[in-house]
């Protein structure tokens, strides 16, 4: 079947995406052949808009049939020089795939000061027929893999014991959300105080992701030092309609770390869910401390995600 490409458009665009992934989550068995959708939620409203200073319409692109049905769309997890594939399984070809990866390196290649060009394209472990298309166009295997980590909810959740003084609970407004975006400065580069102050004197990037449809407040959840002071983080996306959920970000500020505050928010997180009627939930994990982490609380349940990079 001939497809036809073009870029996003509108804001319609967007919400045929989200309701596009969850037929695609279904139909590759609850399993992230494709992005969930709370990724395309919080890549619009973080990584892209907050990191990349980009918008869907500069990024991303779709594949329709003739009669308008969405088969794949691509599109980064941030800005240009990365591109990740979602396509309906019913559509999937090898065909389809190298015609994304053409408008990829057309549309989403990153350039450097000496002129070269660099794009990551994203492929699943398992997709031997993809990862040989790139391959043949110059691509080679690079940099660490995503891990992404499954768990189904349809047994207890153990408790995680939280060191004395410690306690776990929703996000609080007023002068906590400016603490939590100090608090993401330091656990995501390494206590690094000048990043905090910034984060916290302008915490319009966390309205930001606020807006996203999946947001909820009570699955915003912080570890609170004896001190008041917010030690790890976590935020879960909840989807009702695949009664499905995507942990992102989790972090512990470097203070804190090694005393169990990751996996007992994450603990606490799933035992949320699961009242909730969730009965999957996921979460990606790069580098190894992220992953045993993951592991220990998820299970050894996971696919993989792996970069592959041509630079020219």
């Amino acid at each position: 079947m001939k497809l036809i490409s073009r870029p996003y458009q509108a804001e319609d665009d967007f919400w045929r995406m989200r309701e596009f992934l969850r037929r695609v989550f279904v139909a590759n068995d609850c399993r992230e052949t494709s992005w969930h959708v709370a990724r395309l939620d919080y890549a619009r409203w973080h990584t892209c808009l907050n990191c990349a200073n980009v918008t869907l319409n500069e990024v991303a692109f779709l594949w329709e049939t003739a009669d308008g049905d969405l088969a794949a769309f691509l599109m980064p997890d941030g800005g240009r020089g990365e591109a990740h594939l979602n396509i309906h399984p019913a559509y999937q070809t090898n065909q389809l795939q190298e015609e994304m990866v053409v408008v990829a390196e057309e549309r989403l290649f990153a350039s450097e000061a000496d002129g070269t060009h660099n794009l990551c394209v994203w492929s699943p472990g398992k997709d031997v027929g993809f990862q040989e298309i790139l391959a043949r166009r110059g691509y080679t295997k690079q940099g660490d893999a995503e891990h992404q980590h499954r768990r189904r909810l349809d047994a207890p959740i153990p408790e995680a014991t939280l060191p004395p003084g410690y306690t776990i609970r929703p996000l609080g407004d007023g002068l906590e959300l400016l603490e939590r975006c100090y608090a993401s400065g330091l656990g995501f580069h390494d206590g690094d105080i000048k990043i905090a102050v910034e984060n916290r004197d302008d915490p319009t990037w966390y309205r930001n992701i606020q807006t996203a449809p999946l947001y909820r407040r009570d699955l915003d959840l912080v570890a609170v030092a004896p001190d008041g002071a917010i030690a790890a983080f976590c935020t879960i996306w909840f989807d009702d309609v695949t009664r499905s959920a995507y942990f992102e970000p989790v972090a512990t500020v470097p203070a804190h770390q090694r005393r169990g505050l990751g996996k007992a928010l994450m603990f606490d997180g799933l035992r949320r869910l699961q009242r909730l009627g969730a009965t999957l939930a996921f979460v990606g994990g790069y580098s190894p401390a992220a992953n045993a982490l993951y592991t220990s609380v998820m299970g050894n349940d996971h696919e993989l995600s792996e970069p592959w990079v041509r630079a020219w």
